[in-house]
């Protein structure tokens, strides 16, 4: 047995103290240590307000008795070592609180891996022999992800996008191997994966963590996961992953009331309890839970190479009286309802990750008009490098929801978003939260018959794809699921059969494929000199133009929606700038599903004036589509 200082040296009894310990993951929890000659596990926990501590587990008998934990008084840590302990060791701490009752035993919050639930133990996980491949990858990342760049992600839950005939979910590498060519190939820039961090609730979909820093066992080991970043790396792909900082289950085993106290939760049920979720909500104005929070989301980057935090439900962080009735929540200081401890939190988030981490990203769920999230926090911003669009989300769908003989009144669905599209850098997610709790599939949202409904959602991704904004896809909207998302189940396959479901397919491949290659619809994504209408004004015809830009020569791209059953023939449009027009994406094709009406591939322009532009052309207009038109050859 070594000493207690032997353990955590000075500077570390110190940062934690201070809440600024970067590298948490490197002190507390295991770790393999040779003390006096003798190998073993040093186990360390904060739990400061417990009277007593000890670790149990494979190694003795779980009996509390044998490996008690000393108390470093200078920041709250328990810690002991233990000889002989291996790797796959199953532990947990017991604590007595300062009541003097035991308490149930607690994993550990900082463990590198835990038991495959519902069983809660941590796993001891010290030898890892992953080596990376991916340094060409991390010296462009940053290119990759700024604001000019093309940004398509596909969201994916793991456990239910492909499933073994016997219904076991596909692990990290077997993933790695079938889930990333599939992205690659569908043509989309990113990976985003649902909560990945251990959680107890396959139900939670990962959104109730318990692991901040280990990956669920569920689909492999540590190295496992490093292997499947590697992987998506090596093909181009960047990972994102959502990250769950805003709150956290009450399971026993877990953070709450972890030595006896409210430590890591405010007491106070109106500033510490989630009426949503029937969550706990972490105690951001405690430096030391800032800590843990801070190097959570800093493991993630560092030890796994993940290129993007996007940050869950921030919205709920930022206001104190989020889904509160009057007389449920507590004020600030100021009286008002802004979370000041979770602002300031957010923003050393993202300084830290900014400032340590090159080319990494922070995408914020915010689904509120907080101003400037997406702003540096030097200006007064959060700091966030893009944020969910969720109102052109909710605004696209209800508008295309709608029976197309009631759209001509609804023309504001469509282009009230562009009001404000460049107020932040935006993501335009069709994300999980809109084919869950009987929201229906995308494809079942659509009007019409079963024509009419690809047909509609055909448009939708033409639209999207020439929208302003990064893009976001969920797992089997690429092929149109007809089924609410069921995270028991692998996604229907099967429908792939069908040359209507292959049709999207490969629409939405295309879609991503011209979006990486064209500047003009990516460049200026977060630039209002990006975009300009055509003509927004034909609410009766449900039609709705406009060009987007790139930088320099890029040649612009006229996106033109046609969203009635209706073809229309010999239709003027309007183009700054003249010359001989590709039909580069066309979402009536017969190649999508379509009934093949369109353009021949290629208008030419005519010196006839429209919309304001001194050249225009001459268009058919298929049903229910949305045409991309290129500048091929310009012309003086």
């Amino acid at each position: 047995m070594g000493t207690a200082a032997e353990l955590l040296g000075a500077l570390d009894l110190h940062l934690i103290a201070e809440g600024t310990h970067l590298r948490l993951w490197e002190v507390l929890g295991a770790h393999r240590r040779t003390i006096d000659g003798i190998d073993g596990i040093a186990f360390a926990v904060w739990a400061p307000n417990a009277r007593r501590a000890a670790v149990v587990g494979d190694f003795n008998d779980w009996d509390v008795r044998r490996n008690p934990m000393r108390k470093r008084i200078e920041c709250g840590v328990w810690e002991t070592f233990v000889a002989g302990v291996n790797d796959g060791a199953r532990y947990k701490y017991a604590f007595e609180g300062p009541d003097g009752r035991e308490l149930p035993l607690k994993a550990d919050p900082f463990a590198a891996y835990a038991e495959v639930p519902p069983h809660t133990a941590s796993i001891v996980w010290t030898a890892s022999t992953f080596v990376w491949n991916d340094a060409p990858w991390l010296r462009e990342r940053e290119a990759r992800q700024q604001r000019n760049a093309p940004i398509s992600a596909y969201e994916v839950h793991l456990g239910s996008w492909r499933r073994h005939p016997d219904g076991r979910s596909y692990g990290y590498r077997e993933l790695a191997d079938t889930l990333l060519p599939y992205v690659r190939e569908h043509g989309f820039t990113h990976v985003e994966l649902l909560p990945i961090s251990e959680h107890p609730f396959d139900g939670s979909w990962g959104y109730q963590p318990t692991g901040l820093f280990a990956p669920t066992s569920r689909y492999g080991t540590p190295d496992d996961f490093r292997a499947f970043v590697d992987r998506a790396h090596a093909l181009g792909i960047g990972v994102i992953l959502d990250w769950v900082p805003g709150h956290f289950p009450n399971d026993a085993h877990g953070l709450a009331n972890f030595d006896g106290t409210h430590l890591y939760e405010h007491a106070d049920p109106r500033q510490g309890y989630h009426p949503d979720w029937n969550t706990l909500i972490y105690n951001f104005g405690r430096r030391e839970v800032g800590n843990v929070l801070l190097a959570s989301a800093l493991h993630w980057v560092e030890t796994f190479h993940v290129d993007a935090l996007r940050v869950d439900a921030v919205a709920s962080m930022l206001y104190l009286d989020y889904s509160r009735k009057p007389g449920e929540w507590i004020p600030n200081a100021y009286g008002g309802n802004e979370n000041l401890d979770a602002v300031a939190f957010l923003r050393r988030l993202n300084e830290t990750l900014y400032g340590r981490c090159a080319g990494v990203v922070t995408i914020a769920e915010e689904s509120t008009a907080w101003p400037m999230v997406t702003m540096p926090t030097s200006s007064g911003g959060l700091g966030f490098g893009y944020k969910w669009n969720m109102g052109w989300m909710h605004d696209t769908l209800r508008y295309f929801a709608r029976d197309p003989i009631y759209r001509s009144f609804h023309q504001s669905d469509i282009t009230f978003g562009l009001v404000y599209a460049f107020s932040e850098n935006y993501v335009l997610p069709l994300s999980h939260d809109e084919v869950v709790h009987g929201k229906r599939a995308l494809l079942e949202k659509m009007p019409g018959d079963r024509w009419q409904r690809f047909a509609n959602l055909r448009m939708l991704y033409g639209l999207m794809c020439a929208h302003p904004g990064k893009k976001l896809l969920f797992m089997g909207d690429e092929f149109a699921v007809t089924q609410e998302w069921n995270h028991d189940a692998e996604l229907e396959w099967r429908l792939l059969d069908d040359p209507y479901h292959a049709g999207v397919g490969r629409l939405v491949g295309d879609c991503n494929r011209l979006y990486r290659a064209e500047a003009a619809l990516h460049q200026r994504d977060a630039r209002a000199d990006g975009f300009a209408w055509i003509d927004y004004q034909d609410a009766a015809g449900c039609i709705f133009a406009f060009e987007r830009f790139g930088d320099g020569a890029a040649p612009p791209v006229v996106a033109i929606v046609n969203a009635t059953p209706v073809p229309r023939y010999e239709y003027r449009i309007g183009v700054s700038q003249p010359g001989r027009y590709h039909e580069a994406i066309n979402t009536d094709s017969a190649y999508y599903g379509g009934s093949n009406v369109g353009n021949h591939g290629v208008v030419v322009s005519a010196a006839v004036p429209a919309h304001g532009r001194m050249h225009s052309l001459v268009v058919t207009l298929p049903p229910l589509a949305a045409i991309l038109f290129r500048l091929e050859s310009p012309t003086a």
